[in-house]
């Protein structure tokens, strides 16, 4: 596709809801304060304040909450690729609010909206959007990653996620956002304490597991708005620039198979070509197991290959089979 040199949003008066200082600020602190951790992580554990249960902490909180992001708010509620009943829909809707980054109802909003335009005007986040230079990607690859979320006009929530906001459920855990940012800290640090006994135990916890851990995962997911869709393979013939990045495969659960994501959207798996590792699918092919996720939204391998740049990578495909030229 063509690059427009300079994406810059027209006036949607029904597609954008103001956001106050407060918020912004509220942003930042929640930006700034993990990646200072980050920053201090080195002398921590160098002065020996990091053990193997803050490690086994942050692994169990980032599986927790990453998979809350990747198969909760991204595949299940804004693409809807499979269903479920309550428990896992409120389950996956806590799990994703605890990775923090912001509420139910305008992260399902942003992403739709970013589908709609992607990498064209109106692309709540796209790295292009200030034109094709190398000066201008690396400005639009900082706004992509972290500076759309301080923008004064946010998706309205009312026009692309007036389904999460009649939800009473996601509605109720989008009020008590604030409660579930305390959870988010407060239960490593409290397994913490716990299994140490001691209030060292905790106060490592809340760093690794708590501070660290929620600095990965933020990035991680902006990684696939900003990297993914400047860097990369592109093996599908889609309408945006949305590409693969194999070293994000694993931290994002699947996620960075987004050249795929992007031709099929709602499809509940994105690795799928083989050998690409795609966590989230495999924990939805679980759930389905149990029979606690249905009329789940596989993709089906004839349809993806009419859609790869090369047809001569057909046989990459999961579950494709040529079709036999032998006659009988």
């Amino acid at each position: 596709m063509t690059v427009t040199p300079e994406i810059t949003s027209p006036v949607r008066p029904e597609e954008v809801q103001l956001q106050g200082n407060a918020m912004r600020i509220t942003i930042g602190v929640f930006i700034v304060v993990p990646l200072l951790a980050v920053a201090a992580a080195i002398p921590v554990a160098w002065g020996g304040w990091l053990s193997w249960v803050d490690i086994a902490l942050a692994l169990l909180f980032w599986g927790i909450t990453a998979s809350g992001i990747t198969i909760g708010f991204h595949r299940y509620f804004t693409h809807g690729s499979f269903k479920t009943g309550r428990f896992i829909k409120v389950l996956l809707a806590l799990t994703g609010s605890m990775a923090l980054q912001g509420s139910i109802q305008q992260w399902v909003a942003d992403h739709r909206k970013h589908h709609k335009y992607s990498d064209e005007i109106g692309d709540p986040h796209s790295p292009w959007r200030y034109g094709t230079s190398k000066r201008a990607v690396a400005k639009g690859l900082y706004y992509a990653h972290v500076g759309w979320l301080f923008d004064e006009e946010q998706t309205s929530i009312d026009k692309y996620a007036p389904d999460m906001k009649a939800d009473k459920d996601l509605d109720a855990i989008s009020r008590w956002f604030p409660a579930v940012v305390v959870a988010s800290f407060l239960l490593p640090a409290v397994l913490g304490g716990l299994i140490t006994w001691s209030w060292m135990g905790a106060l490592t916890a809340f760093f690794w597991a708590g501070l660290i851990r929620v600095a990965f995962v933020h990035h991680v997911t902006w990684s696939i708005n900003s990297i993914c869709h400047v860097f990369g393979t592109r093996p599908f013939n889609s309408r945006d620039l949305s590409s693969n990045v194999w070293w994000l495969a694993i931290p994002s659960f699947g996620e960075s198979w987004h050249n795929l994501h992007h031709v099929e959207p709602t499809s509940a798996r994105h690795g799928v070509l083989r050998g690409q590792i795609d966590l989230s699918a495999t924990i939805i092919s679980s759930l389905e197991r149990m029979n606690l996720a249905y009329d789940v939204r596989w993709p089906r391998p004839e349809r993806l290959v009419k859609k790869l740049e090369d047809p001569a990578m057909a046989h990459r495909v999961r579950g494709y089979r040529a079709p036999s030229t032998t006659s009988v």
